[in-house]
């Protein structure tokens, strides 16, 4: 495809000189006589590079621009694909004043009028030639980020399911605990990414049970002291091991303060409200609805008004007030009960 090139001057002999030299170059030329008719022009057009003549009436070049970076955001809005479209400025005087102007502005580069044909043509061709690679290894950033981003959440899942395997009675905990948390997350407000975060979190929130031993999570009768204590220190020792992923912080928040309570007689660090994480505080409304709806060895999962009674009594004491609203909310909307082990779909 020939490269398209709008050309915008008031001047007519200016836009026939431009539009000759590059349609003998193999481009494709638009000519527009004034910023406002680009404007126009470019509601419905996209074409690879715009020569914006400084001095024109009305809005000058530098407002010209402006108002087109407006336009292309709120196109950008409704559709991510569209891009900003490069722009050279076209100027008959050369001032230091107006190329700063041009250049804070985002304009490409500068040419002189009358025009040079050679070099009219080499600095649109070069300046589309930029602009296209740097799109293209985006585009090439962007999609290996995506395929690491797929594995690092595969290695995840697969160790949260090696977690999980260790409790005979937990069978996908792990991962139900990170859409609990998840649909908490956006309910709540938060970001595609950040709820993507806390998902991540939410799977990895138990990895310090790796490190009891199975004879205590799978403990039928009631935990000595000395087992209770292996229990409670999963969270420091999940903590440790997730501490060195250094691309992932956050992971740390989940793993160690899950089992904090908002009244502050939790562990390990006794915090209270505020100063407990909030994605903490997110996990532990989470893990403690999973662990009602699951099955125990001693008990089959508990009925759905139990645990909305259990969920409610814990306001302001186990969990933030405001997350246990929403997973109230969440139960009240459940009207099937399949947010439960034995539930055939995910929130």
């Amino acid at each position: 495809m020939p490269y398209w090139v709008v050309v915008v001057d008031d001047d007519v002999v200016n836009l026939k000189m431009a539009g000759q030299i590059l349609s003998k170059s193999n481009m494709r030329v638009s000519a527009v006589k004034s910023g406002e008719a680009l404007l126009e022009f470019m509601a419905d057009n996209n074409p690879d590079l715009i020569l914006l003549d400084i001095m024109m009436p009305g809005m000058d070049g530098f407002e010209t621009l402006k108002k087109l970076r407006v336009l292309e955001s709120v196109k950008r809005e409704k559709n991510a694909q569209v891009n900003e479209v490069p722009v050279i400025f076209l100027t008959a005087n050369e001032n230091e004043e107006s190329e700063t102007m041009g250049l804070k502005l985002g304009a490409m580069d500068f040419i002189k009028k009358p025009f040079v044909p050679e070099v009219l043509v080499l600095r649109v061709r070069h300046t589309i030639e930029l602009v296209n690679l740097q799109r293209d290894l985006e585009t090439e950033v962007e999609k290996k980020t995506r395929e690491n981003e797929r594995l690092s959440l595969h290695v995840v899942e697969t160790l949260a399911d090696a977690i999980d395997a260790k409790d005979t009675y937990t069978n996908g905990h792990s991962g139900r605990v990170a859409d609990y948390s998840r649909e908490i997350a956006k309910r709540f407000g938060y970001t595609v990414k950040q709820q993507n975060d806390i998902y991540m979190m939410g799977l990895l929130h138990d990895v310090g049970k790796i490190g009891v031993p199975d004879a205590v999570i799978n403990k039928p009768d009631k935990l000595d002291d000395e087992e209770y204590a292996m229990i409670k220190n999963h969270p420091v020792m999940g903590a440790r091991i997730l501490k060195n992923i250094k691309e992932m912080p956050g992971l740390v928040t989940g793993a160690r303060w899950h089992h904090e309570r908002f009244d502050g007689k939790g562990y390990p660090d006794g915090l209270s409200g505020e100063d407990i994480p909030e994605e903490a505080r997110i996990i532990a409304v989470a893990d403690a609805y999973d662990a009602m709806t699951s099955h125990r060895s001693y008990r089959r999962a508990l009925p759905q008004e139990v645990v909305r009674g259990e969920i409610l009594k814990g306001k302001g004491t186990q969990f933030d007030p405001r997350f246990a609203d929403v997973m109230i909310e969440m139960i009240d909307g459940d009207t099937e009960y399949r947010m439960q082990e034995d539930g055939s779909e995910r929130v």
